[in-house]
């Protein structure tokens, strides 16, 4: 049986796209409380079926997928690559979706052709026409210049047409690394993504009593709440300010002022980082003037997170890289956990495995550790590592995990790495516990 939070995300899924949703609307239709109609709208936000819109208000929009290949501009590959622009400055705001390396016959490369490509290719002008009839961009390399038949084509079709001096092996290089620093970068979900907006955020003023805290509590379930004059935000008011007081007593004698603040930049992990450790359950969201525009809740963070754990990555981090040589394993005494062989890009100088790799490796097995043993996903906040003796390129290592504490809070886990059965580093690595949602 579908709870009342499903029943308002499938209401909302059914509504036009374009269609006005408030929190009062949506509880009155469908007979259900505002706090309940609250927390389902900003769900449906975070589930991009929803957006709240300066001056026009909350609409139900057309669900699109966050992250692509589209985030990079023709104008800042001409940038990227030191590049001229020769003909269709129009299409430099247009984004690139791939690029296609001009290496193959005429027939050939056309079946690679799709819209916002971008064909990289040397001194062949027959390609340049071919590639621009088909609505693709064109990068001569070599420090080749384009017909003067080629340069009309490209205003006519808005479709960029750039030289630059390097080779073709290094601007694909360069495009490429480009594209996936993109990619690595907004895969970092920060809360610009996940913040309630200030129309929707309930907030208090010098003029109100504990009487309305109180009254805000009964509709949002939130015991938190900003307190604000002219849009700035001047104190928060929780649980603890207004015990024993009298609801008449106004907020402004109770709040706490100077409160924890977070910006929109901010990531996630660090925000629910800040949350745990200063036990809060909102926090406000400010402009650098103090402005208030918006807050986030506990309850947002910790979803958020375990939203981003669930997803599959587009590209590879280092540190994917890095734990792609790390393999789980058990055998007969029950000793080693996990295992790896030291590759040419963990070493140091000196040709043993370098300081940040190995606590890459003790970082990610405490994650696992913690997990398998509480059920529960956590974020690595201090890690004490001792380091024996020096591992080399080619070495097997073993690690060896155990959470020996935790409680609903924290978890303590002691990482052992061995190298011919001799203990060679000792870790004990303190994680916060993201509470499940």
């Amino acid at each position: 049986m579908a709870t009342k939070h499903d029943l308002i995300i499938q209401h909302i899924e059914s509504l036009p796209i374009g269609e006005r949703i408030s929190v009062r609307g949506i509880a009155k239709q469908l007979r259900m409380s505002e706090g309940t109609a609250y927390r389902a709208i900003k769900d449906a936000e975070m589930l991009g079926i929803v957006s709240t819109i300066e001056r026009v208000g909350t609409i139900r929009i057309e669900k699109k997928t966050k992250y692509s290949f589209d985030m990079l501009t023709f104008k800042e590959v001409v940038r990227i690559i030191e590049g001229n622009v020769l003909g269709g400055e129009a299409g430099l705001e247009r984004h690139l979706s791939k690029f296609i390396i001009g290496a193959m016959t005429k027939e050939a490369m056309v079946r690679y052709f799709t819209s916002d490509s971008l064909m990289i290719v040397g001194n062949r002008e027959e390609i340049q026409l071919h590639a621009l009839e088909h609505d693709v961009a064109v990068l001569i390399t070599g420090g080749f210049h384009a017909s003067q038949r080629v340069i009309d084509l490209a205003n006519e079709r808005s479709l960029p047409v750039i030289s630059t001096t390097f080779d073709t092996f290094t601007v694909a290089t360069v495009i490429n690394r480009s594209m996936t620093d993109y990619l690595i970068k907004n895969e970092i979900m920060t809360i610009q993504d996940i913040y309630t907006s200030i129309d929707q955020t309930p907030i208090l003023t010098l003029e109100d009593t504990i009487e309305d805290y109180q009254r805000l509590v009964t509709q949002t379930g939130l015991h938190r709440f900003p307190v604000c004059h002219n849009n700035r935000l001047i104190g928060v008011v929780a649980a603890t300010d207004i015990a024993g007081k009298q609801d008449k007593l106004p907020i402004e004698r109770v709040m706490t002022k100077d409160p924890v603040t977070v910006k929109t930049h901010m990531s996630i992990a660090s925000v629910s980082h800040k949350m745990i450790w200063e036990d809060l359950e909102m926090i406000p969201v400010v402009e650098d003037n103090l402005q208030l525009i918006g807050m986030v809740t506990r309850q947002e963070v910790s979803k958020a997170i375990q939203l981003v754990q669930q997803q599959p990555q587009m590209v590879n981090t280092f540190e994917d890289d890095m734990m792609a040589h790390l393999a789980e394993y058990t055998n007969p005494d029950q000793k080693y956990q996990f295992r790896s062989v030291v590759q040419p890009q963990m070493i140091n100088n000196f040709g043993t495995i370098s300081y940040g790799v190995l606590s890459e490796f003790i970082a990610n097995i405490a994650y696992r550790q913690v997990l398998a043993t509480t059920k529960l996903n956590s974020v690595i906040e201090k890690i004490d590592l001792h380091y024996f003796n020096l591992i080399q390129i080619g070495n097997e290592i073993q690690f060896h995990a155990d959470v020996f504490h935790y409680n609903r809070k924290a978890a303590l886990t002691q990482v052992d790495v061995y190298h011919e059965n001799t203990l060679a580093a000792r870790a004990i690595v303190t994680s916060q516990i993201i509470e499940r949602t």
